[in-house]
């Protein structure tokens, strides 16, 4: 199975569709008089189409269990055709939409064994996925976005380590289409940390990332350096980013880090261990990315 332990829950949504046509105008006024001998062929295929929906993980080996929040069957009868609607809802990390069709395919499936002793022309056709909603793919980042990053290190900064976290995040930013103007590696001292945030939000960049220095140790002073200097704090970042690093180690309720406007600069300070960093990316990007379509005073969608 697809490791999705990265992804963050989200309200997913999935509408499918199948077709069951049928050939005889006697089996069709059956269907819709309910005189089928077997029964209300459409009570019956709406049951087995919902425990389709719940049971797609047990019968598709690649396909994750998830919580069916909602789901619902609708027809709709056209001539000698019946439509199928399946639409399902779930707040998970992935998306229902092979819930969706199996529901359908199932649906129209029972539908077939109920009337073929009716109707030896009955057919099935377009099970196909009509819309699905949720997840990242929702989520439309504006474009021509300049971001730096900086790294604060003492460690680094003296040729002594390896600055993996900060490419980690630059290679993240890149695959969004974000254009990372600067990367820099500096020691954590308050004045150098101020001096780049000024120097930065001066020239208008759209996204500033500190990695390093939102721990407990003496020297980890990035959030005491930034949070002055930010004139508009935006809390639920950071603590979007600490929920979703606390389900995944127990130690990221002690990051300090912080986030926020200056200007109309965002600042977001990251941890500084590789897995501390793509995490925290992980639970903000790039969903933290609309904050410029609200600085255009633009709505949600």
């Amino acid at each position: 199975m697809v490791n999705i332990t990265h992804k963050q829950d989200s309200l997913r949504q999935a509408i499918a569709e199948a077709t069951v046509t049928l050939s005889d105008a006697g089996a069709m006024r059956a269907v819709v008089e309910k005189r089928v001998p077997k029964g209300d062929v459409f009570e019956f295929a709406r049951a087995a189409g919902l425990l389709a929906i719940k049971k797609t993980a047990d019968v598709i080996p690649d396909c994750h269990p998830l919580p069916v929040e909602y789901a619902a069957i609708r027809y709709s009868v056209n001539d000698f055709q019946i439509r199928i609607e399946v639409e399902v809802h779930t707040i998970y990390k992935t998306g229902v939409e092979v819930e969706a069709m199996h529901g359908a395919a199932i649906t129209a499936l029972t539908m077939y064994d109920m009337l073929k002793p009716l109707d030896k022309g009955i057919e099935i056709s377009q099970i196909r996925l009509v819309s699905k909603k949720g997840g990242k793919s929702d989520y439309k980042p504006m474009q021509d976005l300049k971001a730096a990053i900086i790294v604060c290190s003492d460690t680094i900064s003296k040729g002594e380590g390896e600055d993996r976290a900060g490419a980690s995040v630059k290679e993240k930013l890149e695959q969004l289409g974000v254009t990372v103007m600067l990367k820099e590696v500096i020691e954590d001292e308050p004045e150098v940390i101020r001096a780049k945030a000024e120097q930065i939000s001066g020239l208008h960049y759209d996204l500033l990332l500190y990695v390093g220095g939102t721990g407990l140790s003496p020297r980890d002073i990035t959030p005491d350096t930034i949070s002055p200097l930010i004139t508009r704090e935006i809390p639920g970042i950071m603590e979007t980013a600490r929920v979703y690093g606390q389900q995944r180690m127990p130690y990221a309720m002690l990051s300090r880090g912080v986030a926020g406007l200056i200007g109309n600069t965002l600042v977001i300070t990251l941890p500084g261990s590789t897995r501390g960093a793509t995490e925290t990316f992980d639970a903000l990007f790039p969903q933290v990315l609309h904050v410029f379509h609200a600085l255009e005073g633009k709505r949600h969608p």
